[in-house]
């Protein structure tokens, strides 16, 4: 039978409910720019996807001018937003659980890695994880794909030696989480109490959706069973 041993975690939406602090990030931004935005939940979309491509996608923006907006964002969440935040009901206890069944956890996110360390510190969540991998600061590493892909080596890094990607699985909010894992050779549980819907989870190639935060390790338990 399958046994999943890694279980990689998207943060955003999956983790911690981040939207209000994420949407007053953008807000602040777009308003430093001259951009005034009165539908604040047009500006959920934001939660999850790198945000340089956000602002491209949804404001035509150039990339040169995406990345400042970035920057401007950054201004207020580096002080304020990142605390706009709370963990999800029940986060802590399934973490519990599966690191009660020997699994061992991952952060794999597309927010800034000390951000994410920072965050999960203060949520008293840091210490359920192995690895807390995120994005960096400036252009490199941030697209979903290339965390995955950098959580992974840094795994086969610790443990010196290479690790089955059929033994990890990847659980996310969002279609860039299914399509990240996906690139990396890894199966994805999309969860539904995000900001992703079930139709974007199911379209990406989701292998499961998990409804709610209590459910994910009768969901990984499923999936074993169905070998």
């Amino acid at each position: 039978m399958k046994h999943y041993e890694y279980i990689l975690f998207d943060l955003d939406g999956t983790l911690t409910e981040s939207g209000t602090g994420i949407i007053n990030s953008v807000l602040y931004a777009l308003k430093k720019n001259g951009i005034e935005e009165s539908d604040r939940e047009k500006l959920r979309a934001f939660v999850g996807p790198p945000l340089s491509e956000s602002f491209q996608r949804f404001y035509g923006m150039s990339k040169e001018q995406s990345l400042h907006m970035v920057d401007d964002y950054r201004e207020y969440y580096l002080e304020r937003g990142w605390k706009e935040n709370f963990v999800y009901e029940g986060i802590p206890q399934v973490l519990e659980t599966l690191r009660g069944q020997g699994r061992k956890l991952i952060v794999a996110t597309s927010k800034p890695e000390e951000t994410s360390k920072r965050i999960l510190t203060y949520f008293q969540l840091d210490g359920y994880f192995e690895l807390i991998a995120g994005a960096t600061m400036g252009e490199g590493r941030n697209k979903k794909g290339e965390v995955i892909a950098y959580a992974l080596s840094q795994i086969m890094e610790k443990e010196r030696k290479s690790i089955d990607t059929a033994r990890m699985l990847m659980v996310g909010d969002r279609l860039n989480d299914v399509d990240g894992a996906r690139e990396n050779g890894l199966s994805c549980v999309g969860v539904l109490y995000g900001y992703g819907s079930q139709k974007e989870l199911e379209e990406a190639g989701a292998l499961a959706i998990c409804p709610e935060v209590r459910n994910l390790p009768d969901v990984i338990a499923a999936l074993e069973g169905r070998e």
